[in-house]
């Protein structure tokens, strides 16, 4: 039980942080304390990185794990896109329905076959990474921030799944359907400039 207490308290807290968009730039500039607080205060990261999370909880294992793992590998090498220059459109737009539809799984329980769930969160990780590749030349110590983003990712993953892993309990199927909904109005929120 202390588990679960100090889980829902770590992701209140990540919850309760800035509104700030994950994209405006600031804080760029540092190494590993930059990269692991970026996504941590940009609201759009976090609804679509605990989505994941919540998704892959929802579906149950191999998913459980599998798309924690897709998203920060694709999302590496959609970075490894906008280091490079190479344009995608519409990547903000991509990375507001991120939240949107992975929310929209998660609320309504969507139980998609594994390898259509891995390239739903792929293609989503793509535009994740893609927007923070561009970022990354600024950087002072590029790697060192690629790290420190790709960790608090991760941690976000877990954030997700610990609150899926509700999914079994009596009234937890609610709990992650209504956190589903959530993160669904977050992207909503995104995608029409309300946020």
């Amino acid at each position: 039980m202390k588990r679960w207490l100090l889980l829902s308290f770590a992701m209140v807290m990540m919850l309760a942080a800035s509104a700030a968009q994950a994209h405006s730039g600031e804080g760029v500039t540092g190494g590993l304390v930059s990269g692991f607080r970026h996504p941590l205060f940009g609201w759009d990261h976090v609804v679509a990185m605990v989505a994941v999370g919540l998704w892959g909880a929802v579906l149950g294992a191999p998913a459980l794990w599998l798309l924690p793992v897709v998203f920060p590998v694709v999302m590496a090498l959609g970075g490894a896109l906008g280091v490079a220059g190479v344009p995608i459109p519409a990547v903000e737009t991509g990375i507001a329905l991120s939240g949107v539809v992975l929310g929209l799984l998660v609320a309504f329980a969507i139980r998609a076959p594994l390898w259509v769930a891995a390239v739903i969160v792929g293609a989503f990780a793509v535009f994740h990474g893609h927007a923070h590749g561009t970022e990354l030349p600024e950087a002072t110590s590029p790697i060192a921030y690629a790290v420190g983003f790709v960790v608090a990712t991760g941690i976000l993953h877990l954030a997700g799944i610990a609150i899926g892993l509700l999914w079994g309990r009596p009234w937890g199927a609610w709990a992650v359907r209504g956190a589903g909904v959530v993160v669904a109005l977050v992207g909503a929120a995104f995608l029409t400039g309300v946020a």
